[in-house]
């Protein structure tokens, strides 16, 4: 009885919290993903091929080395407070650059992304945090525990609010003259896409780590298999973004049992193949 008793508090306290992380991070990072590529008009994009986890990261290393004893929502403001600017950065590098090829904008924001996290590592180096760094980045969901693991709930607001302004989000990425006829405030849309990307990679960021590719995977998925209804495709972007991590999760937890391998490794690894073929893709429809 007693092995019983430990065996369910145990299930409490790294299961359960476990699976709802996975839920919450697969969930939010596809909406994330699906949304910027909405206000960009671009398929290639999410947040780490625009270099916003990366400033998610510089926000924390930041507040790390000027607060050493900073609280987790202070981290997590500070996440979100520049991955928040890094895009607003981001946005407005291509408003006002003319690109001919969709493809130049995620090699432009990879690359603005490599700056950000040059500057992450170097400050890192000087104040001997390197390894704090490198575990953040290391996206796994090793370390969720109870008590732990709550503020990731704030993502699901992220994704409420998604749902309840998809329609806009659809009409802004018609681009700025078409919003602007049918009475929509372009500017604001943006903002608020912003900001809700912001929140979603700063949270994510703080408590799992980064999860590449998520957010560009999915929804070329999906809108390869049931077209770009946005509205009718969110539910499915949702259920795919956490089988696609849940599958990560276990195959990271078979490979080397009875250790693990990072999820955001194994992400890493099928994204790059998704991306690529993107690509080719792209380059074959001309």
């Amino acid at each position: 009885m007693a092995g019983a008793a430990d065996g369910r508090e145990m299930f409490a306290i790294t299961r359960v919290p476990r699976t709802i992380a996975l839920v919450l991070a697969g969930a939010a990072m596809s909406m994330s993903g699906l949304v910027m590529q909405l206000i960009t008009q671009n398929r290639f994009v999410e947040p780490t091929t625009t270099g916003t986890t990366e400033w998610a990261g510089l926000g924390l290393i930041a507040v790390m080395v000027l607060f050493p004893g900073a609280s987790l929502m202070a981290r997590m403001g500070a996440a979100i407070g520049a991955a928040f600017l890094g895009t607003l950065v981001f946005f407005a590098f291509l408003r006002q650059v003319r690109l001919r090829s969709s493809l130049i904008v995620p090699i432009i924001g990879m690359m603005l992304g490599a700056v950000v996290s040059s500057v992450s590592t170097f400050i890192a180096l000087q104040f001997d945090a390197l390894q704090i760094l490198g575990v953040w980045f290391a996206g796994s969901f090793t370390s969720i525990l109870k008590g732990q693991y709550e503020i990731l709930w704030i993502v699901a607001l992220v994704v409420v609010a998604v749902f309840i302004a998809a329609d806009r989000f659809t009409v802004a990425g018609l681009g700025e003259e078409v919003a602007t006829t049918v009475g929509v405030d372009y500017q604001k849309v943006v903002l608020l896409g912003t900001g809700l990307i912001a929140i979603a990679t700063g949270v994510v960021t703080v408590v799992v780590g980064a999860l590449p590719f998520l957010g560009l995977i999915v929804p070329n998925i999906v809108s390869l298999v049931r077209g770009d209804d946005l509205r009718s495709n969110l539910p499915w972007v949702c259920l795919l973004g956490i089988a696609i991590v849940t599958a990560c999760d276990l195959l990271g937890r078979l490979i080397i049992m009875p250790f693990e391998v990072p999820v955001s490794l194994i992400l890493g690894i099928v994204g790059a193949v998704v991306f690529v073929g993107l690509l080719l893709r792209q380059r074959a429809r001309g």
